[in-house]
Order: C-alpha cells, then structure tokens, then sequence
C-alpha cells in the first residue's frame, strides 16, 4: 500500500470538478469519496477502503447502540466516484456541503487516504501548526 502525503492548493470547477493532484493519483479510475472529521472529505483506493472497511467491522461492537450508529452514519456518507477522461471528478453534492467548499481547496495525503478540504476551514484548522508543532509532534509517540 503507497503511503500519501503532500499538500496541494486547486480550485474545484463550476462543474463541481475536481483533479487529484498527480503525486497522489493511483491507477485507479473509481475512487471512495466518504464524510470525514473537522468538515473534510475522505477519499480512499480501494485496498485502503477494503482495510478501513475490515477494522470498523472488527472493532465495532454490536451491542453499543452509539459506535452501531457511527458506523451507519460513515458507511452511507460513501460514495463511489469516476473519473472522467480527463481525471476529473465530480464533488458529490453532500459532501461538498458537509466540507464547506466553495470554490479554492486544498487536497492532502494523511497516510492511507487523501483528504479533500476547503481553503477556509484548511487554513482555521491548521492556523496554530507551527506555534505548537514541538507538541503536535511530540504525541506521534516516535
């Protein structure tokens, strides 16, 4: 499995088009858009989703009612999402909704998935990484 990383500024189209930036594109056409935390979109290859799939359902435990409907609440964010000829993907619309996006975004590596902010929510999260970056860095536990 390719480990992504890397962050990447792009505007999505009026089409609500999108290109994954080269140095994060696999060979795969069909791609897993899903709703993620802090207002961003996942997006997954296959064996990644396949994994990610095969853990929730390892630890989700089907007498506790609240990690039952976190599981429902993922799994019908998900949407599986082609590439035009041209690599293009259309933002489903939820999604887009859910993520805040407008127009500028910001596409990033995080490991086994690429997530897909909005410029603005991108830059809020992420306005206090460099001030506090010793701590950050220091609860990786490396």
């Amino acid at each position: 499995m390719v480990y992504l990383t890397g962050e990447y500024f792009h505007q999505m189209d009026t089409k609500n088009r999108i290109r994954i930036p080269n140095k994060l594109k696999g060979e795969e056409n069909k791609l897993r858009f899903a709703k993620g935390p802090n207002n961003c979109i996942y997006v997954y290859y296959e064996e990644a989703f396949q994994d990610l799939i095969r853990k929730i359902q390892e630890n989700t435990k089907q007498g506790d009612e609240k990690q039952r409907k976190a599981t429902r609440v993922f799994e019908k964010s998900v949407y599986v999402v082609d590439g035009d000829g041209q690599g293009r993907m259309i933002l489903p619309p939820n999604l887009k909704i859910h993520a805040k996006i407008d127009r500028e975004i910001v596409i990033c590596g995080a490991g086994s998935h690429i997530e897909i902010w909005a410029k603005e929510v991108y830059d809020e999260y992420f306005s206090d990484e460099d001030e506090n970056f010793d701590e950050l860095f220091g609860t990786l536990g490396i």
